[in-house]
Parts: C-alpha cells; sequence; structure tokens
C-alpha cells in the first residue's frame, strides 16, 4: 500500500519504558540506589517532574544557561523548551532541548515530548552503558572474539549492539557511541507513544524536536524538524563567529525529497510561496507539511516523513563559548550571525534568552509587518561558565510565579484543545492568507532551491505556516462518521 518502512515502525522492543505519569506519587517504600541500572529512571519517572532539581521549562535561567518562549500572534504558544542540569544523575551533563509544535493540537504534542523524551533518552543511555561494559567484559574475556563457540549470544533483538566498531570508536569518544544508539531508539519510542496516546491526536499534528545532551567537553546533538541548533565560537583572529551544528530538514533537501516521493509522499511549494517546499499526501492536496521529519504527523508517516533524529557530536574548545536552540520562529528572521552577536551583546547571561526573542519579534514587525509573527523559544547554554557574568543567577521575571501554577495553567491549555482547527493563520506578505484547495494542480512538481551548507534568514521574506490543512481523524477499515469539514 506504499508504505515507507523505516526503523520507527518495527515492532516495540520488550521491556521499553513506559511513559512518565506527570502528576504520579513517589513510591514511600522506594530504596532503591540512584546508582542502579533502573534505579534513576525509577526515580523520575514517579517524581512530579516539575519538582526534579535542576529542570526548567519555564522562562528563566540559572548558571548555565537561559530560557526564555514568547506567544506569537497565530493563538496558543505551541514552542516549548527545556534545560536539565545533572541529567540522568550525571553531575557532569546537561540535557536541552526545544521543541515546535504544528497543526491543531500542536502545543500538546510539543510539551509531551519535552516531558517524555528526555526521561526515554535517560533510560536507554543507563542500558545501552551496561550493554557496553557487558560487551567489553566478553570481548576480554574470549581474546577479541565475540562470535567464538564458548561465548554467549548477547544480542536477543534487533536493536542490541552485536559488535564494537573499533574504526568508529576511534573517531568518536564513548559517549558518542552510546547516545547514538540512545537516540534513535528513544526517538522510536516516543514516536509510537504518541501514536497510541488516548487523548492526544496527532493525526495531523506533531513537533519538531532539537535535542542536545552536553557532558563535560562532549556535544551530542539530536535533531529532528527544522529547528535549529547554533554554536558561537572565537575564530583564529578572535573574532565572534556562528557555528550551524544541526540541518534544517526541510523537503528541499535532495535526500529527504528522495526518500519521500519514492513513499509515494509529494513534495513541491505553492506558487505564492515558491521559497517552501512542503509534503503532500499521493492523491490529496494536503496536509501541505513543511518539514521532512517530525514527531506526530501520522497521516504522512507512510509517505516518507520519518521522526529518525539525524545525529551529530562536536567537541569543546576553549573557543567555544555558548550555544542556541531555538525554534524557527528566531530562524525565520534573524541569521546564524546576527543571533551569535545578538547573544553576545545580552546586557547579562540571565537575560540573553529573553533578549534574543525580544530581538526576533522587533525583526518581525520590521520585516513583515503584514504577518502574524511566529512563536519564538530559545535556549541559550553557555559553555565558559568559570567566566564571570553579572547576575548569572538571576530568574527573569515572569507571569506565573510558579512552576506550580504553569503546570495548572498547562493543564487548563490541553484539556481546551486546540485553538484554530483547519489552519494557522499565518498571512504571507500582501498576499492574505491561503485559500482551502489553492493550487489543485498537483502535478506541478516545482524545482526547490536547496539550503545545505548556506548560512541564511529561513524565510527570505515569506511568513509560512507549517501545515496548510488539517485532515479528518479517520481509522482505516472503519467508515468515518464525522464531518470531514
Amino acid at each position: 500500500m506504499g508504505s515507507c518502512l523505516s526503523a520507527e515502525s518495527r515492532s516495540p522492543v520488550p521491556g521499553s519504558p513506559a511513559s512518565p505519569a506527570v502528576g504520579f506519587k513517589k513510591r514511600k517504600n522506594s530504596k532503591k540506589r540512584m546508582g542502579s541500572r533502573n534505579s534513576s529512571f525509577e526515580y523520575r519517572r514517579d517524581e512530579p517532574l516539575h519538582r526534579i532539581p535542576g529542570r526548567m521549562i519555564l522562562n528563566g535561567s540559572s548558571e548555565v544557561a537561559s530560557l526564555f518562549t514568547q506567544q506569537g500572534k497565530k493563538g496558543t504558544n505551541q514552542d516549548a523548551m527545556i534545560v536539565w542540569e545533572n541529567f540522568g544523575s550525571r553531575t557532569d551533563t546537561i540535557f536541552c532541548g526545544v521543541f515546535d509544535g504544528h497543526g491543531p493540537y500542536g502545543h500538546m504534542v510539543a510539551k509531551r515530548v519535552r516531558d517524555s523524551l528526555p526521561l526515554k533518552l535517560s533510560a536507554h543511555w543507563e542500558v545501552n552503558i551496561t550493554s557496553e561494559d557487558v560487551l567489553k567484559e566478553i570481548s576480554l574475556n574470549s581474546a577479541g572474539s565475540i562470535n567464538s563457540e564458548d561465548t554467549p549470544i548477547i544480542s536477543a533483538d534487533e536493536d542490541s549492539r552485536a559488535s564494537i566498531d573499533l574504526e568508529e570508536a576511534d573517531k568518536h569518544p564513548e559517549i558518542f557511541q552510546i547516545l547514538k544508539e540512545s537516540f534513535p531508539k528513544a526517538f522510536r519510542v516516543m514516536d509510537r507513544e504518541l501514536r497510541l496516546h488516548p487523548s492526544i491526536d496527532c493525526f495531523c499534528s506533531g513537533t519538531t524536536a532539537v535535542a542536545l545532551v552536553k557532558q563535560g567537553q562532549d556535544l551530542v546533538i539530536g535533531n529532528v524538524g527544522d529547528s535549529r541548533a547554533v554554536l558561537g565560537t572565537r575564530d583564529k583572529d578572535d573574532y565572534l563567529s556562528a557555528v550551524q551544528l544541526t540541518v534544517d530538514l526541510k523537503p528541499n533537501l535532495p535526500a529527504e525529497a528522495e526518500r519521500i516521493r519514492k513513499c509515494r509522499g509529494r513534495v513541491f511549494a505553492l506558487q505564492d510561496e515558491p521559497e517552501v517546499a512542503r509534503v503532500w499526501l499521493p492523491n490529496n492536496d494536503s496536509p501541505g507539511l513543511a518539514m521532512a521529519r517530525a514527531f506526530g504527523d501520522f497521516c504522512l508517516k507512510d509517505f516518507g516523513l520519518i521522526s529518525v533524529p539525524d545525529i551529530s557530536h562536536r567537541r569543546i574548545t576553549e573557543k567555544d563559548e555558548f550555544i542556541v536552540l531555538a525554534t524557527d520562529g528566531i530562524w525565520d528572521v534573524l541569521s546564524n550571525k546576527e543571533v551569535v552577536d545578538i547573544v553576545a551583546s545580552a546586557p547579562v547571561r540571565s537575560s540573553a534568552a529573553r533578549f534574543l526573542v525580544e530581538s526576533a519579534v522587533r525583526a518581525w514587525r520590521y520585516k513583515y509587518p503584514t504577518s502574524k509573527i511566529d512563536d519564538c523559544a530559545a535556549v541559550c547554554l553557555f559553555l565558559d561558565t568559570n567566566s564571570s557574568s553579572t547576575a548569572s543567577n538571576t530568574k527573569l521575571k515572569e507571569p506565573l510565579t510558579t512552576v506550580d501554577e504553569a503546570e495548572m495553567c498547562n493543564e487548563k491549555e490541553e484539556l481546551s484543545g486546540p485553538t484554530t482547527l483547519n489552519r494557522s493563520g499565518t498571512v504571507r506578505s500582501g498576499n492574505g492568507t491561503l485559500q482551502e484547495g489553492s493550487n489543485g494542480d498537483a502535478s506541478r512538481e516545482e524545482e526547490i532551491p536547496t539550503d545545505e551548507g548556506i548560512d541564511w534568514s529561513a524565510l527570505e521574506g515569506v511568513s509560512r505556516v507549517n501545515t496548510l490543512l488539517t485532515l479528518p481523524r479517520f481509522v482505516p477499515g472503519k467508515e468515518d462518521k464525522k464531518n470531514p469539514k
């Protein structure tokens, strides 16, 4: 039936961790050691997420990071963000992420991924560390031969590692070897959980994700969608420069477009926005998704859309100063260099993310006065934390004074469902909103310019919506009784 088979469509891994319950109470008699393989994950799952020390999801700052998000003019803020210090009970480890939801339930998807993905990554990380230790011990005992007759078989399923790539291990540190397996597993389990979620309809809603793990001097990044991570670093002349750490995974990238078309999905841009490539169903002019990878969006998962992350590693040097993770509301109006310069010029580090978001909002108003400003979210992670930074512990003032109030507000927001059911009301400059069914001639697939390797402001004059149309929810084989309109 034209399905696109990928790693994420495999059967569930036996014993994979269940999704965390945000409001679940601690076990009164639990006395597990935090150092055991499952203890930290069980502890995190049982503890209310908003009470975990070092975990920040609201506007604010710590000694090493600054976070800020601001709602645009499209409705509910669909961006989410997180900084989690001492991640996985490791004192030298930080998890950062930004998530840009889209579709009628995009705000719910983004928050669900924000809360669940770090737990799943931590769980798979611990399992892979244990597997690594076992493999090393067997390798030593078997004189370098894992497949000898006296050696038991280690791999019980296709997701387990059966051998160690020694050449690859020489190129990258151990943390990358472990996380390059943990990231895809966690992303796959996360997407499967969204598909089966009882109260979040992810059929035409989804989210991007840029997740970063910093352990010591090593950075490992997993990326899905078109949010972006950029490094601020000093060049050989000691000038501050910008290095893009992720690739915007959009349908105009040749490899992404080829995969989608092989799975019978279509890739083309509308006539009034030729810069924005979109993904369409084989026989319907919908949903017009402006990215090639995403969590959720299950209407397109059989037609080339995937949630497999692009994973990269970087070793931090003394010239690297900070990393900015941001949703496309930032990159649509500011270049990489502009973002780095804005963060570096912030009055204090604790307000860097807020300074960046407010600068992006001003850029939206100046460049696209007739367009609706997109939601913006930014996380600034500072690498040279030994440097003096004025008021680094100062918290940014927020409308919500406590995390409990914020969580209560989020629950009310999610229960209310989508604020707009058909499509976002973003207005392209001078053209008004797109009418449903425009450019019905689906046979005309245009050549889309590729942006790979170019430092640019993402739209260069176009303000887009991520999905144009919303499809009715249906179950294959059953008659849909809902009104499709």
